[in-house]
């Protein structure tokens, strides 16, 4: 089966003589939920940037169903193939949860808001009148409303309580289970590792399966 995404040899570095990943080769398949490990500082958020098509690597190739990304361009395959949650939440300020979802959604958005635990008011509510952990939640509805095969989430249960936590990794091992998406998770959390088919860890700009 062919991988749904594939690094090829990516190096990158932000300064020239500082190397955060160097030499890393992969390959992330559809139907599988990856959590990927390693202390703060160790390149996690910049793995899931280049497997998004935010930035170019230094050196090496990164492969969607075994086309180059830079072939398609990195702006089509960030709107087409990936579906992103941020750490920030990257939300538009001045819109409710309801229109931010819809606008990658090709459904109704609200049942998606109200199976993480949204209230029909607070999903009419502008996004700045909610919490840090209810603005969290609406990300993650945008990214599983997305019809993109790719989900990448950088921490996302870092502001959620326990039991909702529990929930929003539960939804995202069926979207790789059910839904068929390669689903990849930067996490601290031994929970989510846990639950994860397969577990990377990025050690000194290296990446290795280090599934139990």
């Amino acid at each position: 089966m062919m991988p749904t995404l594939e690094l090829k040899n990516i190096s990158h570095a932000y300064e020239k003589n500082k190397m955060i990943l160097s030499g890393v080769n992969a390959a992330l398949m559809a139907g599988t939920m990856y959590a990927l490990l390693g202390p703060s500082g160790s390149g996690k958020t910049t793995l899931l940037s280049l497997l998004g098509g935010l930035q170019a690597p230094t050196r090496g190739s990164i492969l969607f169903q075994g086309g180059d990304i830079t072939a398609c361009g990195l702006e089509y395959h960030r709107r087409n193939h990936i579906s992103l949650i941020f750490q920030n939440y990257n939300l538009i300020d001045y819109m409710t949860p309801l229109e931010n979802v819809q606008l990658s959604a090709r459904r109704n958005a609200f049942p998606v808001l109200e199976r993480l635990g949204l209230k029909r008011d607070e999903i009419l509510r502008n996004v700045l009148l909610l919490s840090g952990g209810q603005q969290q939640r609406v990300a993650i509805a945008r990214a599983l409303a997305s019809d993109a095969l790719v989900i990448l989430a950088d921490e996302p249960t870092g502001n959620l309580d326990a039991d909702t936590a529990k929930e929003v990794t539960a939804i995202l091992k069926d979207c790789a289970h059910v839904s068929g998406k390669c689903v990849v998770v930067a996490t601290h959390s031994a929970e989510m590792a846990k639950q994860a088919d397969v577990v990377l860890e990025i050690r000194n700009g290296q990446l290795k399966n280090v599934t139990g």
